[in-house]
């Protein structure tokens, strides 16, 4: 030790700038974890600006529908009959309908009812087609063919539209009976998917050796079939919300579905048809409103669909290191 140095002071020890290093590396670490949590996301929105349109649109869609009762200024049922037929003012930003009813207050809430219908649909529609089509393709044999031949491709071989018609007209009105008559009509496409996944997945080498070390057929169904079929399941999800809002606004414009004075986008286009030309906005602002909505879910599950393919994600890689 050299005598011409001196120690250092307990002033000294205590102005240092790292005192307890410990510290330093926890907050890099919660600020690493803070951007890995949120990097997919960032990746995702990145990839195009389809995918930045889509979720844009559809969370603009959710908040309007969430916060409807605080955005809007006056109830959706409320009449003013004076003020009928107004065109778009300072006063009501879409104008009024024949009753006088604020058609931005009625459009907003007619998201409300839209989004309803649709994740309801889709998660009926998943879970069930989901079940069904997992027990055909992990089972095989008759029951496969059961439901393939006769369940799925019976189901399939009808349009759509006209049998959720059939079984509107014959429920009744209402969101509840257009739930299920949506989810009895668009679950065999769920069905078919998960069917197909799972004849491809069930005959890797993970699913055999899990099948040589004992485990059960729920084990196997659960823990490793489930999540590696999951991912087409959700992109279809993604995409049939923007199928089931164009049904259902189809359905009560055909007055199969949500009953008056509920406000719904289907059938305030049909309570426009008489006043297409003397009150054009009555069409304008619901139909824009379908439009966009369907728009964002189409582009959102086009662009997720494209992210989660291993190929486009390796030409996206590519691109970024050429920049």
């Amino acid at each position: 030790m050299n005598p011409n140095v001196a120690p250092p002071s307990v002033s000294d020890i205590s102005a240092s700038p790292n005192p307890n290093p410990s510290q330093n590396v926890n907050a890099l670490s919660f600020g690493a974890k803070r951007q890995t949590r949120f990097f997919p996301l960032r990746q995702f929105l990145r990839q195009s600006i389809l995918a930045r349109l889509g979720f844009a649109f559809a969370i603009l869609l959710i908040l309007a529908a969430i916060l409807a009762p605080w955005i809007a200024r006056s109830s959706p049922t409320a009449q003013n009959l004076p003020a009928r037929l107004e065109s778009p003012s300072r006063a009501h930003w879409f104008g009024t309908d024949e009753l006088g009813r604020d058609t931005f207050v009625r459009t907003l809430y007619g998201a409300r009812v839209s989004l309803l219908v649709a994740i309801s649909v889709v998660l009926g529609c998943g879970l069930t087609g989901l079940v069904i089509g997992m027990l055909a393709g992990y089972a095989g044999g008759w029951f496969d063919r059961f439901v393939n031949l006769l369940l799925i491709n019976t189901f399939l071989s009808f349009p759509g539209i006209l049998l959720a018609i059939a079984f509107a007209a014959f429920l009744g009105p209402g969101v509840g009976k257009v739930i299920l008559a949506l989810v009895i009509t668009g679950w065999a496409g769920y069905a078919r998917l998960a069917r197909a996944q799972v004849l491809k997945v069930k005959e890797l080498e993970f699913i055999l050796a899990a099948r040589s070390l004992g485990a059960s057929h729920l084990r196997i169904l659960t823990r490793h079939l489930l999540p590696n079929i999951l991912q087409p399941v959700l992109i279809q999800g993604t995409i049939g919300i923007a199928g089931a809002i164009l049904a259902e606004s189809t359905l009560s414009f055909l007055g199969l579905g949500v009953l008056a004075p509920v406000p719904s986008w289907g059938s305030m286009l049909n309570d426009a048809r008489s006043h297409l030309f003397d009150a054009p906005h009555m069409v304008i602002f619901p139909a824009l409103a379908v439009m966009l909505a369907v728009l964002a879910f189409n582009l959102l599950g086009d662009a997720w669909r494209d992210w989660l393919d291993p190929r486009t994600r390796s030409q996206m890689a590519a691109l970024e290191l050429t920049r």
